[in-house]
C-alpha cells in the first residue's frame, strides 16, 4: 500500500498484521480521490475507522489542511502515527486511539467544520448509520460537507432521505461501494415534509 499522488507520492504505507483492519486497496484510493481531487486543497478531512491512516495521509498529501483520524485498536492507531512520520505529514494531523462517536464527541465544540467526512467502519454492523444519526445534528458538518462511506455492496443506505440526507453519489467497486451524501439543504427538508 503506498500514497497515490502528492507530496508523499509513492512513499510505502506500514499496515497491521492480521483481520483487525481492512485496508482500502490502492486502486479504490485512486479512484477515490480522483473523483474528489478538485476539493482537496487546504480542505479539513475527517477519516473515521482509520485503520492504517491511508485515506487521511493520501488527503493530506494531496493538499488538504488537516487530517483529523479516529482508530480505536491502539496498534493500528500507532501505525497510524508511524506512517505520519514516515510520510513527513504529522505536523498537519490529529490522530485520536478511541472508538469513533467518542472522539466524535471530544472534537464538539472545538471549531472544527469538516469539509470531507469518510468513513470505513466494519462492515454488517450499521455503524455508519449510528455515525449519520449523529453528524446529522453535529456542528462538525455543514450542509456542503461530503460524507462518503465505505460499506458492502448489499448495505442499503434506503433511510438516508429519512434522516435528513441525499445521496448524491454511488460508486460501486466488485465487493464494496462508495456513497456520497450531504445534508439535505434547508428548502429540501420542508418539500419533504
Amino acid at each position: 500500500m503506498r500514497v497515490i499522488a502528492g507530496k508523499a507520492r509513492r512513499l510505502v504505507l506500514k499496515t497491521i498484521e492480521g483481520q483487525d483492519t481492512r485496508p482500502t486497496t490502492d486502486r479504490i484510493k485512486e479512484t477515490l480521490f480522483n473523483m474528489i481531487h478538485g476539493d482537496m486543497q487546504g480542505c479539513c478531512f475527517l477519516d473515521l475507522f482509520s485503520g492504517s491512516g491511508a485515506i487521511g495521509i493520501e488527503a493530506l498529501s494531496r493538499g488538504a489542511r488537516l487530517a483529523v483520524m479516529i482508530e480505536q485498536n491502539p496498534k493500528a492507531a500507532e501505525c497510524i502515527r508511524e506512517n505520519l512520520k514516515a510520510t513527513r505529514l504529522e505536523e498537519d494531523a490529529i490522530v485520536m486511539n478511541c472508538d469513533v462517536m467518542t472522539g466524535l464527541r471530544r472534537l464538539e465544540g472545538k471549531g472544527y467544520v469538516f469539509d470531507f467526512v469518510f468513513m470505513d467502519p466494519p462492515y454488517h454492523n450499521e455503524w455508519e448509520k449510528q455515525v449519520l444519526q449523529y453528524l446529522i445534528h453535529s456542528r462538525l458538518t455543514a450542509e456542503d460537507t461530503a460524507i462518503i462511506i465505505e460499506a458492502a455492496l448489499e448495505t442499503s443506505f434506503d433511510y438516508l432521505e429519512s434522516m435528513g440526507y441525499r445521496m448524491i453519489r454511488e460508486k460501486n467497486y466488485k465487493t464494496n461501494k462508495h456513497v456520497f451524501v450531504t445534508k439535505k439543504k434547508p428548502k429540501e427538508k420542508e418539500e419533504t415534509v
